[in-house]
């Protein structure tokens, strides 16, 4: 029996990919977003605001599961907002009887002092595994594909500067991850009995600073990228730099900033028995992103 299922923010970075690719795996794929009369993605558009709890019950009617790829993060009160879009939607997973919800969210131990954007992304995960219906709950770092915030900050910094005069968070370690991998774990998650209700941990198969993920983006594009670390850049001069410097918006690039001193790796790698499989390296993940860009 064919599945159906709902895909929230089917027409941003994450959500596009994996709406095309559960098209082509055959399921029955719904996309939510809140235009869709210009949605020309994979699937069938629905309309669903998660501000609107109507309309995510009638986009949730009926379906056997959702994914939860939604965020306010360009949003001054984000945090506030997420919650508040996390309440909406679990409620109305609960009424729609779902099998199950997938939800995308961030690395980051519990025990650290985690970012408010971190930190929105553990509260969501808290609001939506509060509910009734059982949430599979992925936590990534860095996505690297073509679209992507972290990414494209990253790809256009290298592209566009000789050399960089960088704050102390580019020494911070992550484990980048790229897109295919994403969208492999997100699929393979969908169905299995041992993944249902449980957190997993995915990344890459390298644990990288910033600054390396910078230099080894130019180096791909053969190119160097000098760096000089100037301690004295504040959070606030680094979001500035950031938004003049790349397309980002200020307030998402301040809410970026925030979460670039929290050590973001993997330490559980249980993903593995559900989804075998090697991952992309980095390099190979900037080469993919970059021919996905030019393409």
């Amino acid at each position: 029996m064919t599945k159906t299922v709902v895909v929230t923010g089917a027409s941003g970075f994450i959500g596009s990919h994996l709406a095309r690719a559960l098209v082509d795996l055959g399921y029955d794929v719904r996309a939510m977003t809140r235009h869709p009369e210009r949605y020309d993605g994979g699937g069938a558009p629905v309309r669903g605001d998660v501000f609107d709890p109507d309309s995510v019950a009638g986009a949730l009617d009926g379906a056997d599961a959702a994914y939860y790829l939604v965020h306010s993060l360009d949003s001054d009160d984000f945090e506030a907002k997420d919650a508040a879009a996390a309440r909406t939607f679990a409620a109305a997973a609960a009424d729609a009887d779902l099998e199950r919800v997938v939800y995308l969210g961030g690395l980051g131990d519990d025990g650290t002092e985690l970012s408010a954007h971190l930190r929105s992304r553990r509260t969501v995960e808290r609001i939506l595994r509060e509910g009734p219906v059982p949430v599979t709950a992925l936590r990534a770092a860095v996505v690297v594909g073509a679209g992507g915030i972290s990414w494209e900050i990253t790809r256009q910094l290298v592209e566009r500067l000789p050399a960089l005069l960088t704050p102390r968070w580019v020494k911070t370690r992550t484990q980048p991850i790229a897109l295919p991998d994403v969208i492999r774990y997100l699929i393979g998650v969908l169905e299995p009995a041992e993944a249902r209700g449980r957190v997993f941990e995915i990344g890459g198969p390298e644990v990288l600073r910033y600054i390396d993920m910078l230099q080894r983006a130019a180096s791909v594009r053969g190119e160097t990228l000098p760096n000089v670390t100037v301690p004295l850049l504040t959070p606030r001069l680094s979001s500035a730099w950031l938004a003049f410097v790349t397309d980002v918006d200020l307030t998402t690039a301040r809410n970026l900033v925030d979460s670039l001193s929290t050590e973001v790796v993997v330490h559980d790698r249980g993903i593995e028995a559900v989804v075998p499989g090697p991952t992309i390296g980095y390099e190979e993940a900037v080469r993919l992103a970059l021919q996905d860009r030019a393409a």
